[in-house]
């Protein structure tokens, strides 16, 4: 079996991977976890997530975490979308960590510190 934890007992990124493939493996899924239908099983999980919020004011949306219920549902929506994201890596051989230190990166580069003045006065071109 792979390893669960690091010695302080957080889990790691690729430990967390590694158990994906294994669970996956052990149902004999591997022919239904192709790029396309991870892909789309990562949109539909995203969906989710979004419903959760889809009609609430940005002061609801503020204190969803503070609902023990909506905090669950919240925590359980991020763990999927994290699921499907780290098979559909898997699947197409991407790192998720040197992609997005890349794209940080390029988005420093894209759009650097302004001199001075109103920082977000072009916030319709956000990055990521």
């Amino acid at each position: 079996m792979s390893e669960r934890v690091t010695g302080a007992g957080e889990p790691t990124l690729e430990a967390l991977r590694q158990r994906l493939v294994d669970f996956a493996a052990a149902r004999r899924w591997e022919p239904f976890h192709t790029s396309k239908n991870l892909a789309a099983a990562l949109s539909v999980e995203a969906g989710e997530l979004l419903e959760i919020f889809q009609w609430l004011t940005p002061e609801q949306a503020a204190a969803v975490m503070s609902d023990p219920e909506r905090a669950h549902r919240v925590r359980d929506e991020v763990a999927d979308v994290l699921a499907y994201l780290l098979q559909f890596c898997t699947a197409v051989g991407v790192d998720p960590l040197e992609a997005l230190a890349a794209k940080i990166e390029r988005n420093e580069h894209r759009f650097p510190v302004p001199d001075g003045g109103d920082v977000n006065s072009d916030v319709g071109d956000q990055p990521l």
